[in-house]
């Protein structure tokens, strides 16, 4: 075997440091994948309520409404998470590092997907409002049973992108010392002297992503294809 290429395995692919970090990385995907679940759920709620809340408001509401969306899309999430982790106790409250960090991926996420609902709901011709509202139906039961429908195809592409971005922006949370993949692979990282345990990490993120990837690829292929039609 060239001497460059056991080099490289030595550093970047061996078994004794990879069988030391498993553990700690195992750990690090279920906090990974526990902070996507609780964070995504409620970043998309609350930008749907963002998104129905401009559709259907008045002007003082829009107003207030693009000043929370520019506001959160503009502040990195790092930095929301440092503003809430250290920032909140000197306020009198201290959230839990857990907390903290979904706080911060909710916060940001909901300004970037309460954008995409809203650009998506007022993508709909407003004559089905009119014609909705002639039938008898309310503006609410209007937004839900025809309005919102469609604007769901036409968003799931940028929908489906926005939370590729959330799973990857979980990795913050390792600044609040919360042990999710990113510092679990950097403690191994340290414990065993080797880099194997961050080629395994980079590994894991590239097997829980792709399909998200493939996702948005797909949904992207067939909005093309809509709307060449």
């Amino acid at each position: 075997m060239p001497e460059w290429l056991d080099l490289l395995l030595e550093n970047f692919a061996d078994p004794d440091s990879a069988a030391r970090a498993w553990p700690l990385l195992r750990q690090g995907v279920g906090l990974t994948l526990k902070l996507t679940a609780v964070a995504l759920p409620l970043g998309l709620l609350l930008g749907l309520l963002i998104g129905m809340a401009y559709a259907l408001g008045g002007r003082v509401t829009r107003a207030l409404l693009i000043i929370y969306i520019d506001l959160f899309r503009a502040f990195p999430v790092l930095v929301l998470l440092i503003l809430v982790y250290v920032g909140l106790p000197f306020l009198g409250l201290t959230l839990p590092a857990f907390a903290a960090a979904v706080l911060a991926l909710v916060l940001n996420n909901s300004g970037y997907f309460g954008e995409i609902f809203r650009a998506g709901l007022l993508s709909i011709p407003h004559g089905q409002r009119e014609a909705a509202a002639a039938l008898g139906l309310s503006p609410f039961r209007t937004m839900r049973l025809i309005i919102l429908p469609q604007a769901l195809r036409g968003i799931a592409a940028p929908l489906a992108s926005n939370a590729l971005e959330l799973v990857k922006s979980t990795s913050i949370a390792s600044l609040a010392a919360l042990p999710e993949l990113l510092r679990s692979a950097r403690v191994a990282q340290e414990q065993t002297y080797n880099p194997t345990p961050l080629m395994l990490a980079a590994l894991m993120y590239f097997v829980l992503l792709w399909p998200f990837a493939r996702l948005v690829a797909r949904l992207e292929r067939r909005m093309l294809a809509r709307g060449s039609r």
